[in-house]
C-alpha cells in the first residue's frame, strides 16, 4: 500500500453492506471480511489487535497501540466499516476505481475513505506511538448504518478520554449534531367489500388522522424550540402503505416517520399525542441521541489549530453513543456528506490524502 487511496480502494473492493434496514442490493453483506483485512493491516503497524463479535459473524476490529507515557489516557479513532445498500447504484459499487481524480465505490465517502486516512496515519506514525502521551486505539465498527451496535458494544467494554468518530465532515469538527427518533405506526381496521364501506373500518383513514395530527400539532411543537447551531427539530413522514386491493376496505396501514431532534428535545410527546388522537394506533420507537460536546475541550482546540472549524450537523452518528457513556466525542473525516449514500458515491483523492496528512499531523501534535 503506497497511499491512503490504495487502502481505501482495497476496502471498497471488500463488500460490507449492512444487512439490516431493507434491500442490501447484494448477497455479500456484513463486515467480517473487511474487519479481517483491517486487522491484518493493524498488526503490520504494530498494534495489539482483537476481533470482537458484536452480532453473529459481524465483529468490531479493535487495535491498540500501547504507550509508555500514556498513564491510562486513551484516544479512539472510530470509523464504521458497514455501508448502506448498493441497490440502484449507477457505478460498480465495489470497483475501488480512481477516475478523474475521484475514488469511486460504496463507502468511498461514508466511511472507508476516513478509515483509510486514519489507518495510513497510524502506519506513518507507528514509530512515535509507543512514546505518545495518549494510548491510541482504532476501531472499525459494525452496524452504524442501522442500530449502531458496534459503537454500543465498544463503549460498554472500554473507556476513552476522547473519541473521533470517522465521518465525512470535510475535516471540520462536528461537536454537535441532531438525534433521531424513528416511529413505525400501524393502524388496523375491518376488511369488507368496497361496495359497502360503511360496514367496515378503513385503516388508511385512521392513518390519515395520525398524519394530520403530526402535521397540525406535532411539527409546530417541534419547531417551537430552536438550537443556535442546529436550528429546530424536524419531522417527515417517509413511507406509507396499506390495504391489499382496490375493492377491499383496508384493514391495515403502516407508516414510517423520521424525527430529528435537537439536544434537550424529548420526542416522547409525539407518541403521547398520537395515542390521544387516534384510537388503537400501534407505535414502535427507535432513538439515537443528539450530540453536544464542550467545544472548549483541549483536544478539540488541538484539531482547530490544525485547520478544522467547529460545526454542527443535522445527521447523527456513533459519536453520540460514546458521548452518552461520558466520553468527549466528535465526528471528523475527509470528504463530503453530500456524496454519502449516493448512486455514484465517491471521494476526491486530494481530499482523502489531505485527510491522511491531517490525522498524521494530529498524532504528531499530541503533547
Amino acid at each position: 500500500m503506497k497511499s491512503a487511496t490504495d487502502i481505501a480502494s482495497a476496502l471498497i473492493r471488500i463488500p460490507s453492506v449492512n444487512p439490516d434496514g431493507g434491500d442490501p442490493g447484494t448477497d455479500q453483506t456484513g463486515e467480517a471480511a473487511c474487519a479481517i483485512w483491517v486487522a491484518d493491516f493493524l498488526r503490520g503497524c504494530g498494534a495489539e489487535v482483537s476481533l470482537r463479535e458484536v452480532l453473529p459473524g459481524r465483529p468490531n476490529v479493535v487495535g491498540r497501540f500501547p504507550s509508555q507515557r500514556a498513564a491510562g489516557r486513551r484516544i479512539l479513532l472510530a470509523p464504521h466499516l458497514d455501508t448502506v445498500s448498493v441497490s440502484g447504484m449507477t457505478i460498480d459499487p465495489f470497483s475501488g476505481e480512481v477516475r478523474d481524480g475521484c475514488l469511486l465505490g460504496r463507502g468511498a465517502s461514508d466511511t472507508k475513505g476516513t478509515a483509510a486516512a486514519m489507518l495510513w496515519a497510524l502506519r506513518e506514525a507507528q514509530e512515535i506511538l509507543a512514546n505518545s502521551p495518549y494510548e491510541i486505539w482504532f476501531a472499525g465498527l459494525v452496524g452504524e448504518e442501522a442500530g449502531q451496535f458496534g459503537a454500543k458494544a465498544l463503549a460498554a467494554e472500554e473507556p476513552f478520554d476522547f473519541v473521533m468518530a470517522g465521518e465525512p465532515t470535510s475535516l471540520d469538527v462536528v461537536y454537535t449534531h441532531k438525534g433521531s427518533c424513528w416511529l413505525q405506526l400501524r393502524t388496523h381496521g375491518r376488511a369488507v367489500h368496497a361496495s359497502q364501506p360503511e360496514a367496515g373500518e378503513n385503516a388508511i383513514y385512521q392513518m390519515m388522522q395520525a398524519i394530520e395530527c403530526l402535521r397540525q400539532e406535532g411539527i409546530p411543537r417541534l419547531a417551537a424550540n430552536s438550537d443556535p447551531i442546529l436550528g429546530t427539530s424536524t419531522l417527515s413522514v417517509g413511507t406509507i402503505r396499506g390495504g391489499s386491493k382496490v375493492n377491499i376496505v383496508p384493514d391495515f396501514c403502516e407508516a414510517a416517520v423520521d424525527i430529528r431532534t435537537i439536544p434537550g428535545m424529548d420526542p416522547e410527546f409525539i407518541t403521547d399525542l398520537l395515542r390521544q388522537r387516534v384510537s388503537n394506533i400501534e407505535i414502535d420507537l427507535k432513538r439515537s441521541q443528539p450530540l453536544r460536546t464542550d467545544p472548549s475541550h483541549p483536544l478539540i482546540s488541538q484539531l482547530e489549530s490544525l485547520g478544522s472549524k467547529l460545526v454542527g450537523a443535522p445527521w447523527f452518528c456513533d459519536a453520540a453513543i460514546f458521548a452518552s457513556h461520558g466520553f468527549p466525542s466528535v465526528a471528523i473525516g475527509p470528504g463530503s456528506i453530500a456524496q454519502a449514500h449516493t448512486a455514484d458515491e465517491f471521494i476526491r483523492v486530494a481530499d482523502l490524502e489531505a485527510g491522511a496528512d491531517f490525522f498524521l499531523r494530529f498524532l504528531k501534535s499530541l503533547r
